[in-house]
Parts: C-alpha cells; structure tokens; sequence
C-alpha cells in the first residue's frame, strides 16, 4: 500500500460523520504530518470537534500557498452498502467508503504532495500552509473557527458560530503563532474538492430559510374550531411556486435556484396540526444578495397575512454561504493551470468553504481527484490511480508556485 492509499485508508476508518465529529480524523493527519517532520497542531473543542493546521517554512521571499480541506463526512444512509461504509475495502483499483471522494481522497492526496515535498527536500521559496476543519457538510464551525483565531477575519456567521472555549487557544504552539502575517501574503488558496481534476473558478452560495406556519390544536372530530398548519402550509407553497427569483443569470452557472427540500408536521391522525415547518434550499449567485430573497419571502408572508384569516408565519435563516468567483486570468490560476496541465476553468453548482476565506483577499481555485457525482452516494469510492495522479499534480502545483 502506498503513502496516498494507507492515509486514506485510516482517514476513512477515522468515521468523522456529525455523530461522532472530527478529532480521531484530525489526529491521523497529526501522525501524518509529526512522521515527516512538519509541524502541526490539532484544535479540539466540544469534545470531538477538531481542526487542524499544518505549516511549513520556507525562506519567506514569495508569498505562501494556502489549502483547505474539510475533515467531516456526511452520514453513510439507511440504504445498504456492498463494501462497509468506514471499512476503506480495496477492490479493483479502488478504494470504498464514506469520505473517499468527498472529500478525503483529495486530502490524502494534498498532504502526501506536502509530505513528499518535505521528503524530497525542495527548496521553497514561499510557505505552505494547510487546514482541515469541521462541519463544512454542516455549519462550517471550523473554517470560521480557523479564520477567526489565525487571521481574526469576521464573515457573516462568525458571531453565530464561535465557541467559548477561550482557555483551549492558550496552548497554541509557538510555532504556529507566525500564521497572521503568513496569511496576509498568500499567492492563493487551493479547496481539494472532487472535481475530477477539473479546475473550478466559480460555485454558487447557499442559503437555507425556513418557514413555521402556526395554528390552533383541536380534536380533529371538531376541526372547523381549529386552524390547521399544514393547510396554511399549503398557501406558503402555491406562492414559492408562483416564485421566480429576479438575478441575471451568471455565464457558467446560470440562473439561482429555489428548492422545497423538507417538510414537517402534525403530531397524530386525529389532531389538527399546530404546526408545520418548510425547508427552502436556494442557490445563489457571485454578486447576488440573498438578502434580496429573504425581503422577497417575508413580503409573501406578509402578504398572506393580511388575506388569510387566521394566517400566522414566520420565517428565519438556517444557514448562508456566499458564492465565489475568481479570475480565471489572474497570475495565480494561470500558474496552477500551466502546473496540471489544463487549459480551461470550469464551475460548480455546489458549495464549499471558499466564501469564508474571502477575507484573505487571495485567488481560490477548487480542485482534485474524485468523481463529483459520487459525493454522498452509497459505495462511494476513488480510483487508486486518480488518487496517485492528484497527489503528483499537488506537487507540481507547490513547485510551481512556491519553488
């Protein structure tokens, strides 16, 4: 078994779905890492929750690469598996289990180009940093976690999102403590997403409202003295139906999206319901203003209200992350294209950590092994020999923009 396949092999076996958080996953690229010298810290809170950070020093005369990975894993379903979901089984050049693709493949891939790098002694003129955080398939704690205590850099959920547990930062490493400045001269910023070796320039943003409509519990045998939630529900859905969101569309992912993904409830056969929840999952674009949305759902409501008698709703944001868009002519993802030998950026429908380290100020590109299509399916795998062929593409990328 070689270096990629081992690490992925034991980040599989590390089961880091939101049951059981992040820190065995954290501490085997701790391992990783202290076994070839690099320097790292692991970042534990609230028991199993963890990030961790990784650098390596250079002369400092360029500025420093920066990746970003996610340490978390979605949870493996109730539909069967052929191969054990945190086995990491092996079979025809492939390697099985959750994470394998999203996203831990690409990470194996990234820190064995680091340690490979280290191994070889390259000279390098700028550093190279690396973060794996929590809850991306999540909250993103941990990216806002990691931006706020390096770089002290404020987005949207920061407030929402910071733990308490201040005593744990005074046993930060020393030699961790340089990462500000580093972090403030980055030639750019590498998310080893499953894009099957594509380049990705551009995704949209997310943004996860939820509506409560409220009624009254009778005795369903005497259900015209009630009001019923799931009836005003209904009223809520022929509006987002009628619903278009006014944005142009963006060149490569064309128009926003509006999606009813869940809905809840009633409590018994013979009670009229009090209560129903309605969970929207729309998709936004660079430039757009979710906030636009947020008015626009908020109006209907109103609307609603005054029409409907007996009509009561409200509305609240469960979850935002900006979409991102870099330059696909800027210095930076010219020299990762020239490193992988692609010529053309491409976009992505879904979401990563990107937009939380937009306050970095530097060019992001979003790339790796894995097929996208197999994130969060059942028998998730990655070819062996995609995972080799990132982690040397990885390598070309720090010689590129660092030697």
């Amino acid at each position: 078994m070689n270096d990629v396949t081992e690490l992925l092999t034991e980040l599989i076996q590390a089961d880091s779905t939101p049951a059981r958080g992040e820190a065995a996953a954290a501490d085997v690229l701790a391992r990783r890492f202290r076994r070839h010298g690099v320097e790292c810290r692991v970042d534990h809170w609230d028991d199993n929750r963890a990030n961790i950070i990784a650098h390596v020093k250079s002369a400092g005369v360029r500025p420093a690469l920066l990746f970003v990975c996610h340490l978390d894993v979605v949870g493996a379903g109730d539909e069967p598996w052929t191969h054990p979901p945190f086995g990491a089984g092996e079979h025809n050049g492939r390697i099985y289990g959750r994470g394998a693709v999203d996203m831990k493949g690409p990470t194996a891939a990234a820190v064995a180009a680091i340690c490979r790098t280290v191994d070889a002694q390259t000279p390098l003129a700028g550093d190279i940093l690396f973060a794996a955080t929590a809850g991306e398939e999540t909250d993103s704690a941990g990216v806002l976690r990691f931006m706020q205590d390096y770089f002290g850099g404020q987005t949207t959920d920061d407030r929402r999102h910071r733990a308490d547990d201040r005593s744990r930062r005074t046993q930060d490493n020393a030699i961790l403590r340089p990462l500000p400045s580093v972090l403030r001269n980055l030639a750019g910023i590498v998310i080893p997403e499953p894009t099957g070796l594509a380049v990705v320039t551009a995704h949209r943003g997310l943004f996860w409202l939820r509506i409560t409509t409220r009624g009254k519990a009778v005795h369903s045998s005497m259900a015209e003295r009630g009001v019923n939630a799931i009836g005003s529900m209904k009223r809520v859905i022929d509006e987002l139906e009628r619903y278009r969101i006014e944005y142009p569309p963006h060149p490569q992912l064309g128009r926003a999206t509006l999606s009813i993904n869940t809905i809840a409830g009633g409590e018994a056969m013979n009670i009229v319901p009090e209560r129903c929840t309605l969970g929207v999952d729309i998709r936004t674009l660079p430039g757009q203003d979710p906030e636009t949305i947020r008015y626009d759902f908020e109006r209907i409501l109103a609307q609603l209200t005054a029409r409907v008698p007996q009509f009561e709703a409200g509305l609240t944001v469960e979850r935002r992350a900006g979409a991102m868009e870099t330059d696909p002519a800027c210095d930076f993802v010219q020299a990762f294209c020239a490193a992988v030998g692609v010529d053309l950026t491409n976009a992505i429908g879904f979401t990563t950590d990107a937009p939380h380290l937009a306050p970095l100020g530097a060019p992001i590109v979003i790339y790796g092994p894995g097929n996208p299509k197999l994130c969060h399916e059942v028998d998730e795998h990655i070819e062996i020999a995609d995972l080799q062929h990132g982690a040397g593409l990885f390598q070309n990328v720090i010689r590129r923009v660092l030697a």
